[in-house]
């Protein structure tokens, strides 16, 4: 059964992620279904969820939530895409007593966006039953996400099926996302691959599902220990990915669409960035690794080392050339100080583009080969 899209990328919808989808190729758009997971808002700490693009801490939830559904149209536009409000406090509520999901889910209706809503197991009886209310309204079905604590559970079966029942939805009017998170230890990859392989053979109704995917990353949760200067960090799970793709067809197993968390760990501090020493870096994403540019604190050193570190990158034999996307024309043009240096915003969508590009191609490529 072949899946609607062949990548899925898991996206925290901060200011470089939502400028970085803006500029994709039209051909990479179309291959992608990403999971747009809003912002992480605390009633407790409202000022940990700062607005870069406002340059502000939203005050309240209703400020928090007003501009994403018109976001989300501008810079992705009206095609389908997963919503998961995961983040947002169980007891937030808006001023008019809405839940979260519910205004969500009206402000992208208005937006003419297919958006499709996203359910784990673990959510309370309101985020399901305000997820069942969009799930009536625009006949989409929804996106159940399952842990791999979950996934391995023996009861599995029976928990699915009551979420089905409540939300009045046929397996083949559903998505299951399989969501390794960001696992300790990939290593060795056959073993890991073996076990996965076992779980998703268990997974019920495994050939029936509207779409099927995997995501899950090893990205660090902390470039603290990366050194200045240009280092590699494995990327784990597209290596698991190919061995997984190559047990599954020899098993003639049902195999996963590809997807990750981009340039991120899935635990993102969502800290005011104006009271932190953040060191300039670039995340560059290959097949296999990632390439990490990093230098000092931009506080103390500023931006303007991001020249030297787009130099790194050119001459690191990694460089994918200017016209492969905008993110690595825009290394280009920095490395030869034709653009400003930017922000951190700047550096998350070059990241994020270029990785988006290229991981659509690599996975396009597998399916081919």
């Amino acid at each position: 059964m072949k899946s609607r899209k062949n990548y899925i990328p898991c996206l925290k919808w901060k200011q470089g992620e939502y400028q970085a989808l803006l500029r994709l190729s039209s051909t990479t758009k179309d291959s992608i279904l990403p999971i747009i997971e809003v912002a992480e808002f605390s009633i407790y700490e409202p000022e940990n969820s700062f607005d870069h693009e406002e340059g502000k801490p939203p005050k309240t939830i209703d400020e928090h939530l007003s501009k994403f559904a018109k976001r989300v149209k501008e810079k992705w536009g009206t095609s389908e895409c997963f919503v998961d409000l995961r983040h947002i406090e169980v007891t937030s509520r808006l001023v008019d007593g809405r839940h979260p999901m519910s205004f969500i889910f009206d402000d992208l209706r208005s937006q003419g966006v297919k958006a499709i809503p996203v359910v784990g197991l673990e959510q309370d009886y309101q985020y399901r039953a305000s997820s069942h209310e969009a799930i009536v309204v625009d006949n989409r079905g929804f996106c159940l996400r399952v842990s791999l604590q979950k996934a391995s559970s023996p009861n599995l079966v029976e928990i699915v099926d009551n979420l089905l029942g409540e939300m009045g939805v046929r397996t083949d009017q559903c998505d299951f996302i399989f969501d390794l998170g960001a696992p300790e230890n990939f290593e060795p990859l056959n073993i890991f691959a073996g076990i996965l392989e076992s779980i998703i053979k268990n997974i019920p109704y495994l050939n029936s599902w509207r779409s099927f995917g995997l995501i899950g990353t090893s990205f660090p949760s902390s470039l603290s220990g990366i050194k200045s200067g240009v280092s590699f960090i494995p990327r784990n799970e597209w290596r698991l990915y190919k061995e997984l793709v190559k047990n599954l067809k020899i098993s003639n197993i049902r195999i996963p669409t590809f997807g990750d968390y981009v340039i991120n760990h899935p635990k993102v501090s969502n800290m005011d960035m104006r009271f932190m020493k953040p060191k300039a870096n670039v995340r560059y994403a290959l097949s296999d690794s990632w390439l990490i540019a990093r230098g000092e604190n931009v506080r103390d050193y500023g931006y303007g080392q991001h020249r030297k570190l787009c130099n790194l990158i050119l001459k690191s034999r990694e460089y994918s050339g200017n016209s492969f996307s905008p993110a690595d024309k825009y290394i280009y043009d920095c490395a030869k100080g034709t653009v400003p240096t930017g922000n951190l915003s700047t550096w998350r969508w070059v990241g994020t583009n270029h990785h988006l590009e290229m991981v659509t191609r690599d996975v396009a490529n597998l399916a081919a080969s």
